[in-house]
C-alpha cells in the first residue's frame, strides 16, 4: 500500500505530494518522533490524533484512522535522514515550522523530554532546513499553549 508512496519519497528528485500522501507523510514523522524512546505511549498516540484533527480538520475517527496508517508507513519507511530529506524537498517551506510545532506536540505530551527525543527532533528540524533557533521558539510556543 505504502510503497508507491515510499518510493515518490525517496526518488532523486522528489515532486510536491499530493495533499493526501503529504498528510500522511508528516504524520508518520509524529509517529517516528513519538517512537523515538522506545515508549510509544496511548498518551503519545491521542496527542497525535489531537495535532491531526486540528492541523486537517478531521473527525476524532477520521484522525485515528490517519494515524493508523502512518503507524504502518513509519514502520516501513527508511531511516529518518532520508525519510525527513525527503519530505523536505516535497513539502513546501511555510509548512515545515508547523510540522516541528506538531513534533514538538508529541515530544512534550507525556511531560518527560528524553534524549533520544531531542537527537531526533534537532536531527528532524534542521534535516527540514529548519534551524535550531526557530525549532527553539516553535518547542516554546507549544509549551506556552499547554
Amino acid at each position: 500500500m505504502f510503497a508507491d508512496l515510499l518510493k515518490r519519497l525517496t526518488a532523486p528528485e522528489p515532486a510536491r505530494l499530493p495533499e493526501p500522501d503529504a498528510k500522511l507523510a508528516l504524520a508518520a514523522l509524529l509517529v517516528r518522533v513519538a517512537r523515538a524512546d522506545d515508549d510509544y505511549s496511548d498518551q503519545e498516540a491521542s496527542q497525535i490524533d489531537k495535532v491531526l484533527a486540528k492541523r486537517h480538520g478531521l473527525s476524532e475517527v477520521e484522525a485515528t484512522a490517519l494515524r493508523s496508517q502512518a503507524e504502518s508507513l513509519e514502520a516501513e519507511a527508511p531511516d529518518t535522514v532520508r525519510f525527513t530529506r525527503a519530505i523536505k524537498d516535497a513539502v513546501a517551506y511555510e509548512d515545515r515550522i508547523s510540522v516541528i510545532e506538531a513534533m514538538w506536540h508529541i515530544v512534550l505530551a507525556d511531560g518527560v523530554r528524553d534524549h533520544e527525543e531531542n537527537t531526533l527532533m534537532r536531527l528532524t528540524a534542521n534535516l527540514l532546513g529548519v534551524n535550531d533557533r526557530d525549532s527553539n521558539l516553535a518547542r516554546m510556543r507549544v509549551q506556552d499553549r499547554t
